[in-house]
């Protein structure tokens, strides 16, 4: 079964004059993990808005795990989104809040906690941008999702601690099938992560495709390796790196030429 399945979607914002997405398509299998790329203002955060069920959209246009994104409210349970501010600065600890969340998996949490490197003892109107963001993240992959969208949530994280995530996503997605949107600017360690690959350019899928059938990052045994372990991963990243710059300008020389530059 797909995960996600979107079929002529096109999205316009309440008092736009242009729509922010245009007739996307594509079919995401469970267990993938996609990244989307491009350049900002492309309508990434639009279009994982409305795979998350976060905007008012047809059932037959935008499906997930073969429901309604929208109109199905028990997908809730079964999908996490991760993006914008934390705003959570109250005067409680982490233990506290976990504290509150009854039902998860004893086991599943202590991983979780320890991949992130979360204090229990933290007071969440103390703690770092860094720190808030990790407990951000720890209260999605601590759920036993079916699928997860994240929206440029790794920034603030440090080296280590994103490679432990992107490890983390990875066995998860290949032992229990969960399925991963990432977008992201940050490409580091990304080359060797991703299954698949959506480019947004202006309002419209630019690629969708398997990343091994991407001619530019294809490369025998490429996701043999974890990222950290060298050259391959290495390569593999600076390979997509350069796609999506080579992409970004061509997207941009209509408006040079327009310009007069």
């Amino acid at each position: 079964m797909n995960a996600v399945e979107v079929q002529g979607l096109s999205f316009t914002y309440p008092g736009a004059r242009e729509p922010v997405l245009r007739d996307l398509s594509f079919a995401l299998p469970a267990g993938a993990r996609c990244l989307l790329l491009g350049a900002n203002g492309v309508g990434k955060s639009t279009l994982l808005r409305v795979i998350g069920g976060r905007h008012m959209i047809s059932g037959e246009v935008v499906r997930v795990l073969g429901r309604p994104a929208f109109h199905d409210t028990a997908l809730a349970a079964e999908v996490g989104f991760l993006g914008g501010d934390f705003a959570f600065r109250q005067d409680i600890t982490v233990a506290e809040v976990l504290a509150h969340r009854p039902g998860v998996d004893p086991q599943r949490r202590r991983r979780a906690i320890e991949i992130l490197d979360v204090d229990l003892g933290w007071r969440m109107h103390q703690v770092s941008d860094g720190q808030r963001r990790r407990v951000q993240i720890l209260l999605e992959i601590e759920r036993s999702l079916s699928l997860l969208l994240l929206d440029e949530v790794t920034a603030d994280l440090d080296v280590l601690a994103r490679a432990d995530l992107l490890r983390h996503l990875r066995e998860d997605s290949e032992r229990r099938g969960l399925t991963v949107i990432y977008a992201s600017h940050v490409l580091d360690g990304l080359g060797a992560f991703a299954t698949h690959l959506i480019f947004l350019s202006p309002g419209r899928i630019r690629c969708f495709a398997r990343c091994q059938d991407i001619p530019e990052l294809a490369s025998p045994g490429r996701r043999v390796r974890e990222p950290s372990e060298g050259s391959r991963g290495d390569a593999a990243a600076s390979a997509l790196h350069e796609l999506c710059e080579r992409w970004m300008a061509e997207d941009r020389r209509p408006l040079a030429r327009f310009d007069g530059t």
